[in-house]
């Protein structure tokens, strides 16, 4: 599939680890990076593969999950636009822990382990963010552990819900959301620690309840805040 042609820098400065870089410093990191274009179900990469850089996910959607030995997996993420990963396990060098393929046809960049390296050496201000990066990666794991011990299976639904609608969980309106779903439900409940059977059973108690609506991948939440209210 041949390469599109575009200019990564203003990409690369509304990341969250390069948005303080000065100009000359992101075209330094774009003339080192190379873009990467997978089809849908296609693998990026295998659990135990060697890790050379990371990736930015410029256009499509890529799933993290393990594979189990009975054909089963768990997702631990799924990536969208604007969203990185792999800096940890660069940094660690040791092999990727888990496995990554494409949910939709996907662009990539990928951003070499040496171009990383060379900037960190040359800046010290850029090993702080990439410190405070990998931190709120880190945060944000234990609020998945945190969720999945302490919370019920349709506040873990209700929660991945509100999560996709514009304003997120903040959302202090009352009124419809109309949303897409990312993924299938089972790559879904497989992300929120559910059994496919038990996210269908909680959509079908959200529908009759009047909380929402389902049209395939389509969801109406017709009221956000009752939404986010129910089974508190």
């Amino acid at each position: 599939m041949p390469s599109i042609p575009f200019d990564p820098v203003p990409l690369l400065l509304r990341l969250p680890l390069f948005q303080e870089l000065l100009p000359e410093q992101a075209q330094a990191i774009a003339a080192a990076s190379r873009q990467r274009r997978l089809s849908r179900g296609e693998m990026l990469f295998q659990k135990g593969d060697p890790a050379h850089g990371f990736f930015v996910v410029v256009s499509g959607q890529i799933k993290l999950a393990f594979p189990s030995l009975q054909g089963n997996e768990k997702v631990v993420e799924i990536l969208g636009p604007r969203q990185s990963f792999g800096e940890a396990v660069m940094f660690m060098d040791r092999p990727y822990p888990v496995f990554a393929e494409a949910l939709a046809d996907s662009l990539l960049l990928f951003i070499s382990r040496e171009a990383v390296f060379a900037l960190l050496v040359h800046d010290s201000t850029f090993a702080r963010r990439m410190l405070a990066g990998l931190s709120l990666r880190l945060h944000s794991l234990v609020q998945d552990v945190e969720a999945y011990s302490l919370r019920s299976a349709t506040q873990r639904v209700v929660g991945f819900l509100l999560q996709l609608c514009p304003h997120g969980m903040n959302g202090e309106t009352h009124g419809k959301r109309e949303i897409h779903l990312p993924a299938s439900k089972q790559v879904i409940a497989s992300r929120l620690n559910l059994t496919p059977e038990t996210l269908s059973r909680i959509f079908h108690d959200l529908s009759v309840a009047g909380l929402i609506a389902m049209r395939g991948k389509d969801i109406v939440i017709h009221d956000a805040i009752r939404l986010r209210e129910y089974d508190l």
